[in-house]
Order: C-alpha cells, then sequence, then structure tokens
C-alpha cells in the first residue's frame, strides 16, 4: 500500500490578520483509517499517525522533493492568489465614485 500526500499552501487563520504562516507549503498525509471517538473521554483518534503529521516547507519544489524521496505519490493543490485593491479614505469622497 503506497501513502498519498497533499501538497498545499495553507490559508490563513481566522484569528489572524496577518498572512504569517500561508507563505509556507505543507504537506499533510491521507486518511488511511477511520477516526475513532474514545469511550472515556470522547477524544478523537486515529490508528494512523500519518494522518496527524503536518511537515512544512519554504517552497513548493521543496515539498514535491520530499514526497518523491520518499516514494510517496502527491497531488499539489495551488492556491488561489489573492487580489488586493489598494484603497484609500479619500477615494470615498472622490467626485469619480460610482455610488
Amino acid at each position: 500500500m503506497s501513502n498519498t500526500v497533499r501538497i498545499f499552501r495553507p490559508s490563513k487563520n481566522a484569528m489572524q490578520s496577518g498572512r504569517a504562516n500561508s507563505r509556507k507549503w505543507a504537506v499533510e498525509y491521507d486518511q488511511t483509517s477511520a477516526r475513532t471517538i474514545d469511550p472515556l473521554m470522547g477524544w478523537t483518534g486515529a490508528a494512523d499517525p500519518q494522518s496527524l503529521l503536518k511537515l512544512r516547507f519554504e517552497t513548493k519544489e521543496e515539498a514535491i522533493s520530499y514526497a518523491e524521496r520518499k516514494g510517496l505519490n502527491y497531488r499539489v493543490d495551488e492556491a488561489k492568489e489573492r487580489i488586493t485593491q489598494i484603497k484609500n479614505y479619500s477615494d470615498n469622497f472622490s467626485p469619480d465614485r460610482l455610488s
């Protein structure tokens, strides 16, 4: 059985205002077994410890290189680039402003 990994750039956390950790690439192993609920504590666990592993890399090429060195099947999920429009407060009062 060969492992499959997902290579992607994680989105920013909802509690973050900046994009500090969203520039790095992450490698996550796909889940191979169902998650189980511990009857005593109610915690969720998995029989496969690799499904809980998340590795971070500076570039996509480093992440792909890691997967190839380890002999893993991988898929790359490209991130959508964010389009930002620079706005000034004075633009609210511009005569060219659309209502």
